[in-house]
């Protein structure tokens, strides 16, 4: 099944994204590999495509899983959550209807 996992980023995280930004694109990298991933990405804080010096309030990553659990599991081990970069992170089940 798709599980959504949503990342809040803390306040001024952009240091501390950008350090551990390679360890976290490689598990991203892996689990395309791997054909689990639908989508992943950070939110800007502004409302532009490079938020510069503003950052990031969070990231958004749709893959597949085989339990909830799981997803969890793998959301928790992010880098993201291990460097402080996440305040929050809040896994739940995804079910895609479009595109089809």
């Amino acid at each position: 099944m798709w599980y959504a996992i949503i990342g809040q980023d803390v306040p001024d995280s952009l240091d501390k994204r950008i350090a551990a930004r390679p360890a976290h694109v490689a598990r991203l990298q892996e689990l395309q590999n791997q054909g689990r991933l639908m989508l992943a990405g950070p939110f800007p804080s502004v409302d532009a495509a490079d938020p510069g010096a503003a950052g990031y309030s969070g990231s958004l990553i749709v893959a597949e899983f085989p339990s909830l659990a799981a997803a969890q599991d793998w959301a928790n081990a992010d880098p993201y959550v291990a460097a402080g970069v996440y305040a929050q992170v809040r896994v739940q089940p995804f079910r895609k209807t479009f595109p089809q």
